[in-house]
């Protein structure tokens, strides 16, 4: 309660762009976000954002997941709980390196030319500018982060976990070093993951090859869709079901160009050639397939069934080489050497048919994999690379036990049970189904390549030198070529950890990985060593650090651990208390694009290295913002909407309303994009056009919807490169009529507060009895009574879209559209109705407040300063900012609240019913009528004093007689007739009658559906007990309304 008099006057409407950088400056000045976990007695709710990456500016996408963390936090700040949002960015490697190598292009130079430590240097200059668009982003949509917390991934802190863990499961052998066949980018030039290849749908072609039998008996057709990987085939594979198989298995093949002599071979994997099969397969299937082991999983497999040479004919960049393991060129095949894998597959193919060799080429749709970052196709290549042995039970198997038993299915068969251990059987999805996402993925799961051939990143932390065998520290026994063994040497005395594999004839590789310096001055080491002199003594020794960078996802996928200071947080005073107090966090919001790419791992990590702990409790998958045509939101399609724009038009407020509204738990968002004329400033439709790859995109030039003279570029012209901006034709903005919804709903708040605490005299404190109240008085406050209920459950089960519709339908229509109009003769003359209203407001912003904050906390002191009297039923303690109030808490309101709501819907249903006849007849707004009532209504309108009277424009009500009065209409209510009069112009009768018939066959209808289904034994069998009652409760009222109409159609015969 304040001792203020009379509140400022509000200006007359709401400007957020005046407005909200103010409000961001008081919650700062304020440290209404910051919490301490070392100094306070609440329960921790977290959430540690999902890093963006500091490649460009924060999309739509980032909005809507940013609102909605935004929403949950600020609410449970309000409820009491010790809250931390941490902010933070990712590094990015692959796409941050793309766009500073681009960049450097445009300068004129690269990033081979100014050397590593330059280009990271150019890197990070890139990360700080990039960070702090997206930090002051952040500010600017309202997110309430501890800002003081933000954190990056290769931040000293982060950097600091990530060399720990990386040392804590080479360390345990779950990091190896291998060659085998990655997923290879050749525009970047760099290993991927799995999860990191992108299939798309290709409409290719199938050519058939004819590979001459090396005893000149003939020859046999494979089929391929490669055909320039022919030049690293070591075998030609048959099923051996096949009627030829038994001819051919051991035969040799010529094969053409290389004159290599390769086995035919039989193997269960080739489909045999069947043209009337279902399987699209087996119709353009030949039954023999071409086996290149290095450049396709499927031949490498083959290739180890049959112990295969592997021949690679690439290098890195994807073009035919011979210096990457081939060494039986041909003068026939080096005409091909140097070229590119499409003019290579040209070149072949022309070849084979020139010489006769090539017996067909069929048009063939196939799925091709292609680089998430760069969007070309990625090539299998044979690569030494480091691995996370994820499909360890103590990884793949840990992460699976995680999963709430309920919402996924059973665990495979090669994975323990779950048990009473940590986090088993913790993890919850919402929606539910996304849990099927999650354990599908491990099914299939192979171990996570973690190196990348980039420059930006975190280095990682191997020296690596090759010896001969005889130089071995060790014995031999039991070393593999492959996976290798961890060892004890001397390095391992220094701390280190020591890894010895088998590479090449006679040779071993050593690898001996470094802890970080705090993690090695806690070893208990008969000789203590810094990690400098560890480093200088490996390089004496001729070790060299791996060049290499780990994948950006191992970083991400110690977020929720790294931003807490784990695993030694007393060494970062900052990072103190968090990873006790606030892990495991509260809820991880993000896409279901990358439950695989990250939820998966943060669980394996944090499990692992936490003793079974889980990282968040729940993981809420959020919607996808598409646009109106279905599509993704993307840069190349010049299709997104820049929070900035809409923040800049609309204003934050706005743009988070509207987003959670949109926000529902069963379908994508669907936001039509428009654009804004830079000419005038109109929004229009633009004009769309469709691109060779069937996407929907706006043509490249627009006409101005006010002159079509003038013209502008749309984002897509701009993102292809088919336009260029100038001063004569600008850029245009993309925007959406959506974002109407929520400026107009914030507009109403603060018209509806400036109107009300206009008529609230705050002169002096009063008691108010609630009980003693009226009915509309009494009905708001249990209204908000079952609001602030349904909020609370919606946010308990992520129903963001409930969440916003029940706040729009209690504000804009129980509030302002009903509360404040049937008030208005009664307020300036009731004390205790302007307490109430007071109250009422002060409630109102914040229940509003998590999702429009900038209006509420604007409005807050004002409603603040009018709210002079306190409300028993609500509990509303005051706060000098909004951002730090408690959430309003109801006790129980009215011992007749049950009673109070169920008359409230009887007669808004009378309201409707009175307004929509009203609007028939052509009654003006203004235009007072009497209304004719039995007793029963009667009595229903005393109850709920006026209610109807205001709302409907009733003069007066009256006991309804027969016969009719002149000008008046017969409606029915209840089952009962009531009427209306007064009406100044006649009533058309027949029309009165038509509308009658049609209520009444209705009713007939109604009547029917609901006797059928109350005589269906399985209805009555299944249903649950209360919805049997409602319906016939429903088949009653039916049956009186039917009643009713009957003798009001017969009364004007």
């Amino acid at each position: 309660m304040t001792e203020n008099a009379s509140p400022p006057e509000l200006a007359k409407s709401y400007i957020p762009s005046e407005t909200e950088e103010e409000i961001s400056a008081l919650w700062s000045k304020s440290g209404a976000f910051h919490s301490n976990p070392l100094t306070t007695d609440k329960k921790p709710y977290s959430i540690i954002i999902p890093p963006p990456n500091v490649t460009a500016a924060l999309h739509l996408g980032h909005a809507l997941n940013n609102t909605l963390q935004d929403v949950l936090v600020r609410y449970h700040r309000m409820a009491g709980y010790a809250t931390m949002w941490m902010p933070g960015t990712d590094h990015a490697g692959i796409a941050t390196q793309t766009v500073v190598e681009k960049r450097l292009l445009g300068d004129g130079t690269s990033r081979l030319e100014i050397g590593r430590d330059a280009f990271v240097q150019r890197t990070q200059e890139w990360k700080d500018e990039y960070e702090e668009i997206i930090i002051n982003q952040l500010i600017a949509m309202g997110a309430s982060c501890d800002f003081d917390r933000t954190r990056f991934t290769m931040d000293e802190i982060c950097a600091n976990a990530v060399r720990h863990a990386f040392f804590t499961l080479f360390k345990d052998g779950l990091i190896y070093r291998g060659k085998r066949l990655v997923n290879w980018d050749p525009e970047t030039m760099t290993a991927l993951a799995d999860d990191e290849v992108e299939m798309e749908e290709i409409e290719g072609s199938m050519w058939y090859l004819r590979y001459p039998l090396e005893d000149g008996s003939g020859y046999v057709t494979v089929a391929t869709t490669r055909p320039e990987t022919m030049l690293g085939d070591t075998a030609v594979a048959v099923n051996p079901n096949d009627v030829l198989a038994g001819d051919l298995v051991g035969k040799m093949i010529r094969l053409p160009i290389v004159n290599r002599l390769i086995p035919i071979v039989a193997d269960d994997y080739v489909i045999m050639a069947d043209p009337d099969s279902d399987d699209i397969k087996a119709r353009y299937a030949s039954g023999f397939l071409k086996v290149t082991p290095a450049h396709d999983p499927n031949d490498w497999e083959i290739g180890l069934r049959h112990d295969l040479p592997i021949i690679n004919i690439m290098g890195p960049d994807a073009k035919i080489s011979a210096h990457y393991g081939w060494d039986d060129v041909s003068q026939e095949a080096s005409q091909f050497v140097g070229l590119t894998r499409e003019e290579a597959r040209k070149s072949i193919v022309a070849w084979f048919k020139e010489n006769n060799l090539l017996e067909d080429i069929k048009p063939y749709s196939h799925s091709v994999g292609h680089s998430y970052r760069s969007h070309v196709p990625i090539e299998p290549w044979l690569s030494s690379q480091w691995y996370v042995a994820v499909t360890d039970d103590r990884l793949r198997g840990s992460a699976l036990r995680a999963l709430e038993e309920s919402q996924a299915p059973s665990l495979p068969d090669d994975i323990a049970p779950r048990s009473t251990y940590v986090g088993d059987g913790d993890l919850v999805f919402s929606p539910s189904r996304y849990a099927r996402t999650y354990h599908s993925w491990h099914d299939g799961i192979r171990d996570w390549c973690i190196s990348r051939q980039l420059w930006w990143g975190h280095q990682i932390p191997v020296w690596v030198r090759e010896v001969p065998e005889e130089k071995s520290p060790v014995p031999l026994e039991g070393i593999d070529s492959n996976l290798g063994m961890i060892v004890q040497s001397n390095w391992t005395d220094k701390g280190a950890s020591h890894m010895i594999r088998r590479v090449g004839e006679g040779m071993l590789e050593e690898a001996i990985c470094v802890p970080p310096e705090n993690t090695l001055k806690r070893m208990n080491l008969e000789i203590s060593i810094t990690e400098n002199a560890l480093i200088s003594e490996l390089e004496k020794q001729g070790f060299v650090r791996d060049p290499d960078v780990l994948d950006t996802w191992f970083s991400s996928a110690l977020w929720p651990l790294s931003t807490m200071g784990w695993p030694w947080p007393e060494d970062f005073p900052e990072t103190e208390g968090l990873l006790d107090f606030f892990n495991p966090t509260s809820v991880l919001s993000t896409a279901r694009e990358i439950i695989t790419l990250w939820v998966s791992r943060m669980v394996m990590f944090n499990r692992y290295f936490l003793k079974g702990q889980l990282p968040f409790k729940d993981v809420f998958i959020h919607a996808m913002v598409q646009d109106g045509h279905g599509q993704k939101m993307s840069k190349s399609l010049g299709n997104g909407v820049d929070p900035r724009d809409i923040i800049y038009s609309h204003g934050a407020d706005a743009m988070r309303f509207t987003l959670v509204q949109m926000t529902t738990d069963t379908q994508d968002v669907r936001m039509p994009v428009e654009m804004v004329c830079p000419h005038s400033g109109k929004a229009f439709v633009p004009e769309f056009i469709e691109t060779p790859a069937g996407h929907m995109v706006a043509a490249p030039i627009q006409s101005s919807p006010v002159d079509t003279e003038h013209k502008m570029v749309s984002a897509f012209g701009f993102a292809s490169g088919s336009a260029e901006p100038n001063e004569l034709i600008p850029l245009a903005r993309n925007t959406s009529a959506k974002f109407d919804l929520g400026r107009n709903f914030a507009n109403k708040l603060w018209n509806a507060t400036r109107f009300a605490l206009g008529r609230i005299d705050s002169s002096s404190e009063i008691e108010i009895d609630l009980g003693s109240r009226p009915f509309i008085d009494k009905w708001i406050v249990t209204r908000l009574s079952e609001t602030i209920k349904m909020l609370e459950e919606a946010l308990d089960s992520y129903q963001f879209n409930i969440f916003a519709d029940t706040l729009y339908d209690f504000v804009w229509h129980d509030v302002c559209d009903r509360y404040l109009e049937v008030i208005k003769p009664t307020i300036n003359d009731d004390p205790s109705q302007q307490a109430i209203l007071a109250n009422i407001l002060d409630a109102v912003l914040r229940i509003m407040h998590p999702v429009c904050p900038f209006v509420t906390e604007a409005l807050w002191p004002h409603v603040q300063q009018a709210k002079y009297s306190d409300l028993q039923e609500i509990d509303l303690p005051d706060a000098d900012i909004l951002a730090t109030a408690s959430w309003p808490t109801t006790q129980t309101v009215l011992s007749d609240s049950k009673e109070i709501l169920q008359n409230f819907e009887r007669i808004d249903a009378l309201v409707s019913l009175l307004r929509s006849t009203r609007a028939e007849q052509k009654i003006k707004p203004k235009q007072m009528i009497r209304l004719h009532v039995s007793p029963s209504v009667n009595e229903l309108l005393n109850a709920t004093d006026g209610f109807v009277e205001v709302l409907a424009g009733i003069e007066e009500v009256v006991t309804l007689k027969t016969p009719l009065e002149t000008n008046s209409t017969l409606l029915t209510f209840e089952g009962e007739e009531i009427q209306i009069s007064g009406l100044l112009t006649a009533v058309d009768s027949e029309a009165q009658k038509a509308r009658l018939t049609k209520l009444v066959d209705e009713k007939r209808n109604q009547i029917s559906g609901f006797q059928n289904r109350l005589s269906n034994p399985g209805y009555l069998k299944n249903a649950k007990p209360e919805i049997i009652t409602e319906t016939r409760e429903m088949l009653a009222q039916a049956e009186a309304d039917l009643k009713a109409a009957e003798s009001s159609l017969k009364n004007l015969d």
